[in-house]
């Protein structure tokens, strides 16, 4: 095995010799080793998968015998191509060869059975082959009676050789499944491939004529439907004749007599009254009927007028949402301001919210809370991963397993016209060949048209403007703009320790003791292990994961209680890590001493803030501007931006510009596994590059963030507040942050205002000389070394 070919992987299709077969290619890998085949002699090998599922095969992952083909032609198409193949030749597979873009293997090839012309069969053989040549014409009269023999004809073709046409016929009508074609390929005796044909063709000939026989059945069932419809419609028109009535089924007498008494519009009316002659005239026995019923019991169940009542008592609605959630005080104020409207308009077109914020934060609550305080229905309905947008509309009755979409289905379980609905993880929407469910969403969220929505299903005008949409999301990046300008955005950023502790004693730990059938004397936890908590063992926007810590602690309580152990009154710092092991987190995440080339950035997610440590390090003059860590197009540009700058205010940052013509330079942003990207990083690599051409330290106790300008300006960035409770909770205290973000600042909790340091910058200079301090220094250095130097020239 010293010759070597690329391979093209196969799921569920085996190439036999002499055969043409064509394939669809459409993984890299694959589409890479036919046109390295089509570039050199047009050969490739075949071989099918071990497993289906497997993406990227590698050569333990094939079968040992495939078949050399030869690429015969190709077309390209969205998102692969169309190969035709022609099999020449069994062969076995060896060891991988290079290139690694593509699989490349060694291969062995196999003496084809019977291919000499004129070449002789044994008598069983030939006996066999005759068999299975009666057999696939058989078949091919039981799939067309009038029409078999020219089937059979054509598909024979021209092939004269029996083993040729063997695995032809192991091919008709799927006779054989994927793993037995496999199996025929290995076989190297002319007599046993004759017979695991002729037992494959059996198989599919009693398969066939089974076939036969249910659609046969199912014809006469039919013509028997058809004729009692034919006869119930002539008992109707006799009866109807002679002025008797023959008596409806009862339960279509109930809906008859429930949609009367629905008012509705009057073309609504016509169309349920011609549904209901429609269903009236159907055998209960025939398919239709079922929908149809089905149909007019959604009718019935929907509330076309039912509304509840709202309670729009601000001060009422104010103690809910305080009851529930603690702080957010800017988003309770823009609720109360919608249920004032509602109140002095009730006829006013209802804002539509959108939470937006890191998990845990209570996006999902306020909406119960919402519900909660206006006396309305509440319903939630997740969308994420949501791809079909028959999943919102509904599917039309003619589809079988037809449904309403889930707006209707929720209407209908609520049983009012104005529930609070809420539509979680709006950013999670996708969209593939099935539609893009945003683009309906669109109607459904516009007061302007969805008062008469149209669903799929119900296909009657349905008045959605009573509703009060919710929207949630982590992040408006996956919102298409036109969604997103039909709806109010609420930002809910992060909590800061304070308003973490407040939680956890006014919600999480009384929940707690609920769920853990505890009394509140057994999870006592004092302000120094709730913080304790906090800090070691949580690192979060939200508190949900504070809840499950503080779950842990609950359920080993309970443990402990019912195992009689000595249990301290007061759960202190210590008992939280006797509880809970080993701390997740440091007291410190920052490096308490960074070296020459690192600076501390922040950076923004979507669970929140976070800290981001940024190193760059002098290389060779050839390298220029090398940057890794799994870095975005904007990060690269703004690494790119920093260098130019710091080339031209190479004076005015004490740094010598032949130091940066002289070398190139590597940045890297740690955590390489994480994709980044986003402008604000760009302060930070800037003054990484300082401190690595200086030779200077950045202070470890400072944190910046800012877009940074080929002109050296600081520009203003988002999620400020989210990035100064990051480093808080980091235990960072000094922040650094663009002039024009400072109205942000007073978002921030005033328990953090107090911790913290802000300094405002307009331009790079202004932090090089809050972060590098020692660039200052180096004139009265100078200065020092004049005065040295005189007394040697005097001497001299």
């Amino acid at each position: 095995m010293t010759e070597s070919l690329p391979v093209l992987p196969l799921k569920n299709l085996v190439v036999f010799p002499q055969l043409v077969a064509p394939v669809a290619v459409g993984r890299k890998r694959s589409l890479a080793a036919v046109h390295a085949a089509i570039e050199s002699d047009g050969k490739i090998i075949t071989v099918l998968q071990r497993q289906t599922d497997e993406e990227s095969p590698k050569r333990k992952d094939l079968h040992a015998i495939g078949t050399l083909c030869t690429v015969k032609r190709i077309e390209n198409r969205k998102g692969g191509a169309q190969v035709v193949l022609q099999g020449l030749s069994r062969i076995v597979i060896g060891r991988t060869a290079p290139p690694r873009s593509y699989l490349r293997v060694e291969y062995e090839l196999l003496p084809n059975l019977a291919t000499v012309s004129g070449e002789e069969l044994s008598a069983k053989a030939e006996a066999l082959h005759r068999e299975n040549t009666d057999l696939v014409r058989q078949i091919a009269n039981l799939v067309n009676d009038e029409k078999g023999e020219q089937i059979f004809q054509q598909f024979v073709g021209n092939v004269k050789n029996p083993v040729t046409q063997s695995y032809r016929f192991a091919t008709y009508a799927n006779a054989v499944e994927i793993d037995d074609a496999q199996k025929l390929l290995e076989i190297h005796k002319v007599e046993e491939l004759m017979m695991a044909v002729y037992e494959a063709l059996k198989k599919e000939i009693a398969i066939v004529k089974l076939q036969q026989e249910i659609q046969n059945t199912a014809r006469e069932n039919n013509d028997n439907l058809q004729r009692e419809a034919m006869l119930r419609q002539q008992k109707k028109a006799i009866e109807d004749a002679l002025g008797e009535d023959g008596g409806d089924d009862d339960e279509l007498i109930e809906l008859r007599r429930m949609i009367r008494e629905i008012s509705l519009p009057d073309e609504t009316k016509k169309e349920l009254d011609r549904e209901l002659k429609r269903i009236q005239r159907m055998s209960p026995h025939h398919a239709e009927f079922q929908v149809a019923r089905s149909y007019l019991e959604l009718i019935t169940e929907l509330p076309w007028n039912t509304v509840t009542e709202d309670n729009l008592d601000l001060n009422h609605a104010k103690e809910i949402l305080d009851e529930d959630h603690y702080g957010l005080e800017d988003v309770k104020d823009r609720i109360l301001e919608a249920l004032a409207v509602m109140h002095l308009n009730p006829e006013a077109k209802a804002s539509i919210l959108c939470f937006v914020g890191p998990p845990g934060v209570g996006k999902t609550s306020l909406g119960q809370s919402i519900a909660r305080a206006m006396g309305r229905k509440f319903s939630r309905m997740s969308l994420g991963g949501l791809h079909d947008e028959g999943e919102l509309r509904g599917h039309r009755r003619t589809y079988i397993g037809a449904m309403p979409g889930r707006i209707i289905q929720a209407i209908r379980r609520c049983g009012v016209r104005n529930p609070v609905l809420m539509l979680d993880e709006i950013d999670k929407l996708g969209r593939d060949f099935r539609g893009d469910p945003s683009s309906a969403l669109m109607e459904i969220l516009d007061p302007a048209q969805n008062k008469e929505f149209r669903d799929n299903y119900l296909n009657l005008p349905f008045d959605l403007s009573k509703v009060f949409f919710i929207a949630t999301a982590n992040t408006l990046d996956g919102i298409p703009r036109p969604l997103l300008d039909r709806m109010e955005r609420l930002e809910l950023t992060g909590y800061s320790e304070i308003e973490k502790l407040m939680i956890a004693r006014t919600y999480l730990i009384p929940r707690q003791v609920e769920n853990n059938g505890l009394n509140e004397e057994q999870l006592q936890i004092t302000d120094d292990g709730l913080s304790h908590a906090i800090r070691r063992y949580t690192r979060e926007a939200g508190v949900r994961e504070l809840e499950r810590t503080i779950e842990r602690i609950a359920r080993k309580r309970a443990k402990d209680s019912l195992m009689k152990k000595q249990l301290p009154e007061k759960i202190d710092a210590d008992e939280i890590v006797g509880l809970l092991g080993p701390e997740k987190f440091k007291s410190e995440n920052s490096r308490n001493d960074l070296t020459n080339g690192v600076a501390t950035g922040l950076a923004w997610t979507e669970a929140g803030g976070d800290v981001l440590y940024v190193e760059a390090s002098l290389t060779q003059k050839d390298e220029k501007v090398m940057i890794t860590g799994h870095i975005g197009q904007v990060m690269q540009e703004s690494a790119k931006a920093a260098r130019s700058y710091i080339w031209s205010a190479a004076s005015e940052l004490h740094i010598s510009r032949d130091n940066i013509e002289s070398t190139g330079v590597h940045i890297h942003v740690p955590a390489g596994a994480v994709p980044k990207d986003g402008p604000s990083a760009g302060v930070t690599m800037a003054t990484a590059l300082v401190s690595a051409y200086a030779n200077k330290r950045v202070r470890s106790d400072v944190a910046m963030t800012g877009e940074l300008t080929l002109s050296g300006l600081v520009l203003p960035v988002g999620g400020i507040r989210e990035k100064i409770l990051a480093a808080h909770r980091n235990g960072i205290h000094h922040i650094i942050m663009p002039k024009e973000n400072e109205s942000e600042l007073q978002k921030l909790p005033p328990t953090v205002k107090t911790d913290m340091t802000i300094s405002l910058v307009d331009t790079l200079t202004e932090v090089v000389k809050i972060a590098i301090p020692d660039l200052v220094k180096p004139k009265r250095t100078r200065r020092r070394k004049a005065q040295t130097d005189q007394p040697e020239a005097s001497a001299s």
